[in-house]
């Protein structure tokens, strides 16, 4: 865990140094230049800690959908040009300075005057710092907006900040010496007055959002070299760090405790109720499987109204976690499919918890659209606060809880595979709540990646991304493809947006390059307003030929119309290709998976 923490704490000073933050370096230099000499400090400290509720506490109520934004920006706006009005008179600045300095007995001694007015606008600052996140600051905001704030995960976040706040000190002091330079040649109160204005145009610009679009200009104006861009990268992509991160959220207490169990397999009681050359898992009791809760819409019941593990008492269960842009979730669907046309009549339950990866996977229209399209007659229920994937202490897609008769989980499988041993288990549940006669094995098989597949998933967000020749960077910002790619390496080409999620096109001309090794690709894609946009597709440079394209492209040419996971490439074995996907403005590109 120290080790982590200091990783943390590197992270957050190299991010320090990067284009994210100079959007508050105005109002940072500038709150700090007046005062006593310990403002400075109490800037800093005011801008840690309200970073790190934004990163923490924040993220668990707007779900990680980002940094702190909506009221919390406001309100810091408000401070921020509050401050900066204050600075333009002197009289007013005594005044309100004066009630302030009453806190002095609780900060700094030494010419702590201007401590507590920094601390206030330092939070105000934290609220509106929001640097580019890499995997670390990535993990810890996922992490708070489906399980809450750990220990760990403060702890982490606290180091973030420490390190951010830092290399900002730093800033702060040799902004001050300068200014002071200044103020001795300068007459009056006009540095302060300055500085006001300063504070309130940054506040202003701000609540214009004209903060966010300077970054991108900047980061775009030219080629920066990599240690500036992403200084840290290579640290936090490394197998150390992205092994302890994986300690930030437990383990689910059911898979722990499948885990622990060393006892046999279960032999079955009956003739035809084992499958032939099967092994029948060990089917301790894990637990009390916790009930459907903070869920949204309900699919495939009557009614649609929702469903109670109470309810359910008496039938075997097998709660299925997965979300329909998710390829491996995908995979299993034939399975599942083929396990409820079975062995439904004889009192299996399948339940489809459809918890979102990404933000267009919440609209209750994209899960109905998603349900018809995949033909499941099973039950699927929204998960999008996370609050059944929380109770589970789920950490996977796809993910299935099998829940006997009584209410009790009796066996987990994360991931892909297994699917024979699975139904074993179904089979021997089904048989110890009273069916009888059970009906041969299913035929149904799930679609299996190919053994020889080599060339990962990736996202086409800056902080999952993996592969890319030039790293993606949060704004907008030119891109240019080398003239070859390895296997298993990306490109972009053009004028593309990339935000926390995806990668969008502003400009014709705008393609994806992939070097990849599989027999099947697929691109999650959405496009705005759900209006049809096409999308060329072609292979090794030319266009794709029918025979070997998905089952959504057409004469080369993909539809984007929902948003859902589009198949492209579909190729009789595998093979190393070059794909390039030239996309059109509006159209997003979230995740490539291959198969």
């Amino acid at each position: 865990m120290l080790l982590l923490m200091l990783f943390a704490f590197v992270a957050g000073a190299g991010t320090a140094i990067t284009p994210c933050v100079l959007p508050v370096l105005p109002a940072l230099l500038s709150a700090s230049a007046v005062g006593g000499r310990r403002r400075p400090l109490g800037i800093v400290l005011g801008l840690g800690a309200t970073f790190t509720i934004a990163i923490v506490a924040l993220a668990q109520l707007v779900k990680g959908v980002g940094l702190a934004s909506g009221a919390a920006r406001t309100l810091a706006i408000v401070v921020l040009i509050g401050f900066g009005i204050v600075l333009l008179s002197p009289d007013l600045a005594a005044r309100v300075q004066a009630p302030l300095s009453r806190l002095a007995r609780f900060g700094p001694k030494t010419r702590g005057d201007g401590f507590w007015s920094g601390v206030g606008v330092g939070g105000a600052l934290g609220f509106v710092c929001a640097p580019c996140a890499g995997p670390i600051l990535a993990a810890v905001t996922s992490v708070s907006a489906s399980g809450g704030a750990s220990a760990k995960i403060v702890a982490v976040a606290l180091a973030y900040a420490a390190g951010l706040c830092a290399v900002l000190f730093l800033y702060a002091l040799g902004g001050r010496k300068v200014i002071d330079r200044v103020r001795r040649s300068a007459r009056g109160h006009v540095v302060e007055r300055t500085l006001g204005a300063v504070l309130i145009v940054t506040g202003v610009a701000m609540a214009a959002n004209v903060d966010v679009r300077f970054e991108e200009a900047l980061a775009k104006s030219g080629n920066l070299p990599a240690f500036l861009v992403d200084p840290t990268r290579s640290l936090e992509n490394s197998s150390a760090v992205q092994k302890r991160l994986t300690s930030l959220r437990p383990g689910s207490r059911f898979a722990v405790r499948q885990s622990q169990v060393t006892a046999s397999t279960t032999a079955a009681t009956a003739a035809g109720v084992a499958i032939p050359g099967v092994p029948t898992p060990a089917l301790a009791k894990l637990g009390l499987a916790p009930e459907f809760t903070g869920t949204e819409d309900w699919f495939n019941t009557p009614g649609n109204r929702p469903l109670t593990l109470a309810a359910l008492h008496g039938h075997v269960v097998l709660v299925d976690f997965w979300t329909y842009t998710c390829i491996n979730c995908l995979r299993t669907l034939p399975y599942l499919k083929g396990l409820y046309a079975i062995y439904h009549p004889y009192g299996l339950e399948v339940v489809g918890v459809e918890t979102p990866e990404f933000t267009f996977e919440q609209e209750a229209s994209n899960v109905r659209q998603a349900i018809a399209a995949d033909g499941l007659r099973y039950p699927v229920v929204q998960d999008n606060n996370y609050g059944t994937w929380n109770a589970y202490q789920n950490q996977y897609w796809p993910a299935e809880y099998l829940i006997d008769a009584t209410g009790q989980v009796r066996h987990t499988q994360f991931g892909e595979g297994d699917y024979k041993q699975g139904e074993a288990a179904v089979r021997q549940l089904l048989y110890d709540a009273g069916a009888r006669r059970l009906p041969p094995p299913t035929s149904a098989h799930a679609v299996v990646p190919s053994a020889q597949l080599a060339t990962p998933e990736t996202y086409l967000d800056p902080a999952r991304s993996q592969g890319f020749a030039s790293p993606l960077q949060a704004g907008v910002h030119d891109y240019r493809a080398p003239s070859s790619l390895q296997q298993g390496e990306f490109a972009l080409q053009g004028h593309w947006s990339i935000d926390k999620q995806s990668a969008t096109p502003v400009a014709p001309g705008a393609a994806i390059q992939a070097g990849f090794q599989a027999a099947n690709v697929y691109l999650v894609l959405t496009s705005q307003g759900n209006v049809p946009r096409q999308a060329r597709v072609l292979l090794d440079g030319r266009p794709i030929s029918p025979a070997r394209a998905g089952t959504d492209v057409t004469g080369a040419t993909v539809t984007v119309r929902g948003q859902r996971l589009y198949s492209l490439v579909s190729l009789p074995g595998v093979e190393q290709h070059l794909l390039t996907v030239e996309l059109p403005p509006g159209v997003s590109a979230y995740d490539f998976t291959f198969g």
